[in-house]
């Protein structure tokens, strides 16, 4: 078994979409990347602790590859925009791989680069080593599973004029 970690915003979504995949074996929402050790989530949105929402994705390289979650990861935000998703605007939803190990780092440097070539602004992305991984509050884990929920993008409706 591997791991890998990723902020892509909001991580409800997040972690829906990597629970999908054949050869995840487990995913967690929780927070990395700051300074305060075992945050609460109202510290978190504080902007104050440095931390990022992100997925820690357990995953067997023997089905899945590092490369094919990196390539999801991609396709599941806008990596150009800087500390926000959308409507979620603050540190916490910035745009972050936490690889863990040289081979990691090396993938997802080069997944970057490849990745750039579809966006017309410079990705924003930090590629760092792991910090610290706080599991998220229980309610936060399968969220929108929970709440029978398909995604947390929002819809809007179209209405004709009469």
């Amino acid at each position: 078994m591997a791991k890998a970690t990723f902020g892509a915003g909001c991580f409800w979504g997040v972690e829906a979409e990597f629970r999908r995949l054949e050869g995840v074996t487990a995913t967690a929402a929780g927070y990395a990347g700051g300074g305060l050790d075992n945050p609460t989530y109202e510290q978190v949105c504080s902007n104050t602790t440095g931390h990022a929402e992100v997925v820690e994705v357990d995953f067997d390289p023997e089905v899945i590859s590092y490369d094919e979650l990196v390539d999801l990861f991609w396709r599941l935000h806008d990596p150009t925009q800087v500390n926000r998703q959308g409507p979620d605007i603050g540190t916490q939803y910035r745009s972050v791989i936490f690889t863990h190990d040289d081979e990691q780092a090396a993938t997802a440097a080069a997944s970057k680069e490849r990745a750039q070539q579809r966006f017309s602004k410079p990705i924003a992305t930090q590629i760092v080593p792991a910090t610290a991984f706080w599991r998220a509050e229980e309610y936060h884990q399968r969220y929108l599973e929970k709440k029978g929920l398909a995604s947390c993008t929002v819809q809007l409706q179209r209405t004709t004029a009469s």
